[in-house]
Parts: structure tokens; C-alpha cells; sequence
């Protein structure tokens, strides 16, 4: 017969041993060095609109715009407000790119596949470390 044991905090530690010490310290150290390394909350400063690979435009995020880009399947309409960016409407079925709704870190992405149009943040400082399809 099996009995169900519940260890203490003490008994816990009692059956750990150095190399599973060393594990946990090296697990935490790399955890803190991605995070401070890879994790990017770069505000961005410009919108980058491509249609079907080709880059169509680049704007900045300071002024209130509304840019329609013609796609194979019909027009997607892509607003930018107040320093952030999304894609308002969009004649795809599914509309997956409209419900990311605000985009407003460097590197994120909203991309409106059956229409081949995407539309990427960009900051000054974000360099290409990452996208959001990333996190």
C-alpha cells in the first residue's frame, strides 16, 4: 500500500543536493540575463507598411493617418494615432490582423496574410532582435 507523504519545507530541502543547487542558481542567472538581454519595451517611432513583400511606405507615428493599401483580395485600411498603430479593417475572412487591435512597442507586427499586407513597428533603438510573433 502506497501512503501519501507530504514533506516539509525542511524535509524539502534536505533532499536536495549540490548539483541540484548548482541547477536552480544557474537557471535563475540565465532567466535574469534573457530577461535583461532579450526582452525589449522600446517604445516605437515609425510604421512600416508591406504589401505583398514590397515595402509600400514608412511613416511616423506623430501624425493622425489613415493609409488604404490594395491587396490581391480587396483593401486594408491601416490607422496610425497618437504614437501606436493598427490595422483598422481588412477584407481577409478571418480578420486576425484587426483583432490585435493598438500595436505600440518596437517590433511588433500585425500581418494580414490572405491580403499579403503587414504592418511592422519600428523604433530608433529597437534593432532586430525580436518580433511579436516572438513572445
Amino acid at each position: 500500500m502506497i501512503t501519501a507523504h507530504v514533506l516539509s519545507a525542511k524535509n524539502w530541502l534536505s533532499c536536495l543536493r549540490p548539483g541540484d543547487a548548482i541547477t536552480l542558481i544557474s537557471a535563475a542567472i540565465l532567466v535574469v540575463f534573457l530577461f535583461l538581454n532579450f526582452w525589449t519595451n522600446t517604445r516605437a517611432d515609425r510604421a512600416i507598411v508591406r504589401q505583398g513583400g514590397e515595402l509600400i511606405a514608412e511613416f511616423g507615428l506623430n501624425n493622425t493617418r489613415r493609409v488604404e493599401v490594395r491587396g490581391p483580395i480587396g483593401i486594408t485600411i491601416i490607422e496610425i494615432a497618437a504614437g501606436r498603430a493598427r490595422v483598422l479593417s481588412d477584407s481577409g475572412p478571418r480578420q486576425y490582423c484587426v483583432q490585435q487591435g493598438w500595436l505600440e512597442r518596437a517590433n511588433a507586427v500585425a500581418i494580414c496574410a490572405p491580403n499579403q499586407v503587414s504592418l511592422l513597428l519600428a523604433g530608433s533603438a529597437s534593432g532586430n532582435r525580436h518580433d511579436s510573433l516572438s513572445y
